[in-house]
């Protein structure tokens, strides 16, 4: 009870944690609600409004605050169901990734050896090969939808977790309350879940927030290369993409969906780096 009030005094006095946790639980919103907040249905076309600038007025006197696109779609719309779209694949991927990585993390650190030596080189491997060239791979022999392109990346991001948690594994098991543990005939599964992974847990946390920005990116990075999300569906970089063509002319279609993008990793960076603050002990005493 004492360490969970000193973690939260701590939490509140760390001014960037709390700058950061305001803007993602805001992002966070505007992706649960876009479909509340949108004010004009992301798909719908009219190409007698194409291409107007921020600020116009339809016929209708209905405002557009953020413009339209080529195809006379409603750009803040589209942002909004974009933001929705880039949290959906970062949190699924993330969450495959993690799962993946810790308990592959932890079978290695805990009983090490030849399983540790196989797990280690299969990271080691994957780790070797540049992530994006291995998940464009994947993706155009799969095919390109959402349930690929979340998969893909979750399979390609679990080796930081592994590596990260069987360094800890391997330290945590030598400790005298894991011994004790073991000594009193506590099974396998019993000390990994009940004393091992929970110290590890604030370790993965971190990782977590720090990986969903790599994981964003990366989905827009793919969504802009046309081997991610596919049109009409709204995503970010799908919008950068389609805006390539217009830079010159309509420079509000870039530039909204990349500011955005910019915010939301931003976001998470500075969340990442007040989390490792407020959960390292380590940090305690800088």
């Amino acid at each position: 009870m004492l360490k969970n009030n000193t973690v939260i005094r701590k939490m509140y006095g760390n001014k960037m944690l709390l700058f950061s946790s305001a803007i993602l639980l805001t992002i966070i919103f505007v992706g649960a609600f876009a479909n509340l907040l949108s004010p004009f249905n992301p798909y719908d076309q009219n190409l007698e409004n194409k291409l107007k600038p921020p600020l116009w007025r339809d016929a209708n006197y209905r405002i557009h605050l953020l413009g339209t696109d080529h195809l006379g779609r409603d750009v803040l719309s589209r942002v909004l169901y974009g933001v929705r779209v880039s949290l959906l694949i970062g949190i699924l991927a993330v969450a495959i990734s993690a799962v993946f990585g810790v308990v592959l993390g932890l079978v290695a650190g805990y009983y090490s050896g030849l399983l540790d030596d196989v797990i280690m080189r299969i990271a080691d491997v994957q780790l070797a090969m540049p992530l994006v060239l291995l998940a464009i791979s994947v993706i155009v022999v799969l095919g390109s939808n959402m349930k690929v392109l979340i998969l893909v990346i979750g399979l390609t991001q679990w080796m930081a977790y592994a590596r990260m948690v069987r360094g800890e594994t391997l330290s945590l098991r030598e400790k005298d309350f894991v011994t004790s543990a073991f000594s009193i005939g506590a099974t396998d599964l019993r000390i990994v879940t009940r004393y091992i992974f929970p110290n590890t847990v604030s370790s993965v946390m971190v990782l977590i927030t720090l990986n969903m920005a790599t994981v964003i990116v990366l989905e827009a990075g793919l969504s802009f290369l046309g081997l991610g999300i596919q049109p009409p569906e709204p995503s970010l970089g799908t919008m950068l993409s389609e805006s390539k063509n217009y830079l010159h002319r309509a420079w509000w279609l870039s530039t909204f969906p990349g500011v955005t993008i910019m915010i939301i990793i931003l976001a998470i960076n500075l969340f990442g780096d007040g989390l490792r603050d407020v959960l390292d002990p380590r940090l305690e005493n800088y």
